[in-house]
């Protein structure tokens, strides 16, 4: 069964169908060929009962607030606020971009939007500067893969939901995994600017910085709403996500005043579209699972890959190997889908966290929208910037080194990304 569906899904993704079409008919072949005795309404149980969960809610209204957030002037006060703190440091610039996308990442939750909001204004200041325009447009597009850990994170969404984990604490896991992207790259950052010899810009005045904070104040305050009321149980996911829309919503058509009332049904539209396709992916996907769960394909895989007596430290990197290489060529979601099925038994049979395995699965995610062949990342950079292919993806290298080596480190110390779920809740 296992290789006649992917024999179907290999065949219509060279047709090149969208990726819910190979699942759906992978999924109806399975069904057909090798279960013909059951109903096929079971596939659309399956599809609804995948697309129930309450915690479902959270992705329009986390995809909204990014949508609304995009379109105003917050994502230029946080590099404006970031500039003036590391600006004056050698490789402050870097710095500065890789702490720029952290804390817009904070409130977007979206890698391509952080590409956009942050590339845009940033990258024409780093080519002036000097930085070599390899290692700027890959610092953006590997920096910006911090906004899938940091919360919000569609990615842990769908993890929490496909693996039956808690989000609010997926959420909280992906914090400290986010801050060690942003420390390694910064060092990497500054002996770039060393090793270059990059020119200092003149240092920023505490005046300046002052004034710097004042405007960004109100959208820092976002990610403090997020993480705080999560960390203290304050609010739940749903209730979050429900509080971003209304705070984005203030934030730029009240205050900023940017974003204006006659835009919203654009930026409804578009939210409905993405949403659209997030949905239809994880009703496929829960069919999907259920199928190969029947069929007890994991079990099979898993003892033909011989990690049914494998050791925590062993299941850990397979898991970590299995995403990064499926997340270089298909769909970050559509992985999550496929494989989590197929390895989150094994995982709670060795006793590890899922937890863990969640906040690394969502790091390759990270990386994956990044990497050649297929990073989202990549295309959204060749477009804003009006590069082509070759020269978007010439810097990555030394970032996707960074960002493998964050997950070894997560793994050896898993405390990386358990401490803050520990201390708030157990």
């Amino acid at each position: 069964m296992a290789m006649t569906m992917l024999a179907v899904m290999v065949v219509l993704m060279l047709l090149g169908f969208p990726m819910m079409v190979p699942m759906l008919v992978a999924t109806l072949a399975g069904f057909l060929i090798y279960l013909p005795n059951l109903k096929t309404d079971i596939i659309i149980q399956q599809m609804i009962s995948g697309i129930s969960p309450v915690a479902l809610i959270t992705v329009p209204m986390f995809i909204l607030a990014a949508d609304i957030v995009t379109r105003g002037r917050t994502a230029n006060r946080l590099l404006d606020l970031a500039m003036t703190f590391f600006g004056h440091l050698r490789g402050g610039l870097a710095v500065t971009a890789a702490v720029s996308c952290t804390l817009f990442g904070a409130i977007s939750g979206s890698t391509q939007a952080t590409v956009v909001a942050i590339g845009g204004p940033l990258r024409p200041r780093m080519l002036k500067s000097g930085y070599d325009d390899k290692f700027t447009t890959a610092l953006i597009i590997n920096a910006s893969d911090i906004a899938f850990l940091i919360p919000p994170s569609i990615g842990m969404i769908v993890f929490g939901i496909v693996g039956k984990v808690s989000i609010a604490e997926l959420f909280l896991a992906g914090i400290g995994p986010g801050l060690l992207i942003l420390v390694l790259f910064s060092i990497y950052s500054v002996w770039y600017a060393w090793r270059k010899d990059i020119p200092l810009v003149d240092k920023a005045g505490w005046g300046e910085r002052l004034a710097a904070l004042r405007k960004a104040s109100l959208a820092t305050l976002f990610p403090v709403v997020i993480v705080g009321g999560l960390y203290t149980g304050f609010f739940s996911p749903t209730e979050v996500a429900a509080i971003a829309v209304l705070y984005a919503f203030i934030l730029e058509v009240f205050i900023h005043r940017v974003v204006r009332l006659r835009d919203l049904p654009a930026i409804a539209y578009s939210t409905g579209l993405i949403t659209g396709i997030v949905f239809i992916l994880v009703g496929a996907g829960a069919a999907f699972s259920w199928l190969i769960s029947f069929a007890q394909i994991p079990q099979q895989l898993i003892a033909a890959l011989g990690l049914a007596d494998a050791g925590p430290y062993t299941i850990l990197f397979a898991i970590c190997i299995a995403f990064f290489i499926g997340c270089m060529f298909v769909d970050s979601i559509v992985v999550t889908l496929i494989l989590t099925p197929i390895f989150m038994p094994l995982v709670l049979s060795a006793g590890i966290d899922p937890i863990l395995v969640g906040a690394l699965v969502t790091l390759q995610m990270a990386i994956g929208s990044a990497t050649p062949p297929f990073g989202c990342d990549i295309f959204t950079a060749c477009a804003v910037f009006r590069k082509p292919y070759l020269e978007v993806i010439r810097g990555t290298p030394p970032f996707i080194a960074l960002l493998m080596l964050a997950a070894v480190l997560m793994i050896i110390f898993p405390d990386i990304a358990l401490l803050l779920p520990k201390l708030a809740f157990r």
